[in-house]
């Protein structure tokens, strides 16, 4: 047996924190690791990117669909730069990942060659933990100490491994040898309850409530329950954030949808209407979107003490564990529902599906991209994943496909980057091979990044036990719709050229689909969703479908001091969203 080095340390410790696959792209400097984790026989198994930002996103999108912490590699330099969007990523929407930076600077240059500051270049991304190997000894405590800080802190953390100490011996490392600390792998699990105390104010809070909106974000995940028992509870109204949208069976009557600019007219109502807010796990910045200060009396649940009050004003803070503090909460909360209120939710509620459901069956050059989402509504398969880049297609996301219970869904939330879709759905679907995965890209988005990575696909999916994994392109022949509406931005002149997506999907091996007449969308998802292997859905769609945003429900006054027509406007949108809660008298 060939002496073991550091480099089979470290695949040692990542197979004791049950790392099942580790995302990268390989280069010299950490090429000792990718051999070790070559000969590992798969536990834990390397997955090849196309780019060193995309193996970042499959990390990321790793620990979105799972709950796991995501591992990802690469070299110094250029490579360790382009790291930096995945993580970003998973910081900003508080997701655990491990990135492994190799460093060798033996080379003829020196230090000069490839040479970036990396504890500089990680700083900020990872800013919970940056360190360096320095030898062997240390691999052990160093490595668990990323991975429980990334755990504890929902965060990604950085391991620089110079490549003389992957290459180096490992020694026969006796316990509490000097300068050696014992580890130990394993994420410790604690049980987080506010006090009484505040548990009693905020039941008390809102049992007074006359009419309760319950915002719900991603930290509610494993919740659902607990929110609708309380929402039945109270008579509430339920909205979710964009990273949220998940949580909850979309087809509660009182679920509004999504709240902010990409979401729904009925999710700004409920804001605009509600006297008494509860937010759950939730960071959402579309503040726009919330009561105006001092509308609403306010709770906020949330397992990061940091994050409450810093979007919106809260009377009664909770930090706490979500399904635990609601459980809490419901058993100090009586029965006693406010049925008007939830009678006046519930019709916004149809009125809105109505109108949505209408706006997707508007003629459009060629296709109107809002049916491509609701065709696909009525065809979701009821188990599985849903990846969602970055552009239009988030907007007709949010608002036309209907999640059912069970099926998870993943977007780039708070950084907002094109290119992550097709990574994640590579994650997903790595990660649960048995179930399909649907990823929905835009055209600008497919050719960031897309094309390349459907060599994975195509590479990976024999291996899988269900081939299908469905990449939806909206084809808009490169001109933007992001002109929400106005008029002169939604026709853009084309930036991109006119690429034959589904025709590359084919060239590899893939499924390919392309639709550019509306009569045949229903029987392309069916095609598409059938097939004995991955599939490219190419949608061709009108590019001038205007996005339209839904008017906030009250308009925030501070700062406009026009008079005249800008006034009026502003007047005119808060009477519009007060409408129908004015019109039974619940004011």
């Amino acid at each position: 047996m060939a002496d073991r080095t550091a480099a089979d340390l470290v695949v040692d410790r990542l197979r004791a924190w049950r790392v099942p696959r580790v995302f990268g792209y390989p280069g010299a400097a950490i090429a000792p690791v990718v051999e070790a984790l070559d000969a590992a026989g798969g536990d834990p198994e390397f997955v090849p990117a196309r780019h060193e930002e995309t193996a970042a996103f499959m990390a990321t999108g790793h620990a979105k669909f799972t709950g796991e912490i995501g591992v990802c590699l690469a070299t110094q330099g250029p490579s360790a730069v382009h790291l930096l969007n995945g993580l970003y990523d998973a910081k900003l929407d508080s997701k655990p990942v491990v990135a492994l930076v190799g460093e060798d600077v033996s080379g003829p240059l020196g230090g000069a060659h490839e040479e970036i500051g990396l504890s500089r270049l990680f700083g900020d991304v990872c800013n919970q933990f940056v360190r360096y190997a320095r030898s062997p000894a240390h691999l052990p405590v160093l490595l668990d100490q990323a991975f429980r800080t990334a755990a504890a802190t929902r965060s990604p953390t950085c391991v620089v491994l110079p490549r003389a100490v992957q290459e180096g011996a490992v020694p026969d490392l006796q316990p509490h040898a000097a300068g050696v600390v014992t580890a130990t792998p394993g994420e410790p699990l604690a049980r987080v309850l506010p006090h009484d105390a505040d548990l009693d104010a905020a039941a008390s809070l809102l049992t007074v409530g006359h009419r309760v909106a319950i915002l719900v974000g991603q930290g509610a995940r494993g919740a659902d329950d607990e929110v609708v028992a309380l929402a039945d509870r109270l008579g509430a109204g339920v909205a979710t954030s964009l990273l949220g949208k998940p949580v909850l069976d979309e087809r509660l009557p009182f679920h509004t949808g999504v709240l902010g600019e990409v979401g729904t007219p009925a999710a700004a109502q409920l804001m605009g209407g509600a006297d008494t807010l509860l937010l759950v796990g939730t960071n959402d910045p579309w503040i726009d979107y919330f009561p105006m200060p001092g509308q609403t009396r306010t709770v906020q649940i949330d397992i990061d003490g940091r994050r409450i009050g810093n979007r919106y004003p809260v009377d009664v803070p909770l930090v706490g564990d979500a399904a635990e503090t609601l459980r809490a909460l419901l058993a100090r909360v009586p029965d006693q529902p406010n049925r008007q209120w939830r009678a006046t939710v519930e019709g916004s509620v149809d009125r809105w599906r109505q109108h949505a459901a209408d706006r997707a069956a508007e003629p459009a050059e060629p296709v109107n991209p809002q049916l491509v989402l609701h065709e696909l509504s009525a065809r979701l398969p009821r188990c599985g994943a849903v990846a969602v880049d970055v552009g239009s297609v988030l907007y007709w996301y949010a608002r036309h496909l209907e999640l059912p219970p069970g099926v998870n869904a993943q977007l780039c939330g708070t950084l907002g980057s094109m290119g992550c879709a097709l990574p994640y759905a590579v994650a997903a679907k790595l990660a649960r091979p048995r179930e399909p995965v649907v990823a929905l890209v835009g055209d600008g988005a497919m050719q960031l990044n897309g094309l390349a990575e459907l060599i994975t696909v195509a590479d990976r999916w024999q291996e899988w036990a269900d081939p299908r994994l469905v990449v939806l392109v909206l084809n808009n022949r490169g001109r933007s719709g992001t002109g929400g509406g106005r008029p002169g931005l939604d026709a853009a002149p084309r930036r991109r050229p006119d690429v034959p997506y589904a025709g590359w999907g084919r060239l590899l091996g893939l499924h390919g689909v392309r639709v550019d007449r509306p009569e045949l969308v229903g029987a392309a998802w069916d095609e598409a969703l059938a097939a004995d292997r991955p599939c490219v859905l190419e949608a061709v769609v009108d590019p001038a479908v205007p996005l339209r945003p839904p008017e906030p429900a009250l308009a925030d006054l501070r700062g406009i001091f026009a008079e005249g027509d800008a006034v009026r406007r502003v007047r005119d949108t808060m009477l519009r969203a007060r409408t129908a809660v004015e019109a039974e008298d619940l004011v």
